[in-house]
């Protein structure tokens, strides 16, 4: 395993620590630790980004380029995620299962058009 794969691959796992116990801390009324839970997640996405930089500078890669492939290929994810979850939250929180089902449907089908999106289509 290369230097900066490990390197990478602890603070990530720092990172994504902080961030699920953060928004655990926050979303969980139980433990009374909103604000504090609303900072852990912040800095687990801050050490997320730091370990981006830190990876691609020992990759020697070159910065990031912003592209409009790049901006829709964050936009279908994040909306592909958010359409995941709210259906997950409309089976198992407000128990309305039929609409549930098809909110994460969609959101599947939108997370799999990734695929093109990112890899193009080859003949």
């Amino acid at each position: 395993m290369k230097k900066s794969s490990f390197v990478a691959l602890v603070m990530g796992t720092i990172s994504g620590m902080l961030f699920a116990l953060g928004m655990c801390m926050a979303m969980l009324p139980e433990w009374n630790a909103f604000t504090q839970g609303i900072i852990f997640g912040c800095v687990g996405i801050v050490l997320g980004l730091i370990t981006l930089f830190v990876w691609r500078k020992m990759e020697k890669k070159v910065p990031f380029k912003i592209s409009g492939k790049g901006v829709l290929t964050i936009v279908v994810g994040i909306v592909g995620a958010l359409l995941l979850g709210v259906g997950m939250c409309f089976v198992m929180v407000w128990e309305k299962m039929v609409v549930g089902i098809i909110v994460g449907i969609v959101g599947i089908i939108t997370l799999i058009s990734l695929i093109p999106i990112i890899n193009g289509f080859k003949d």
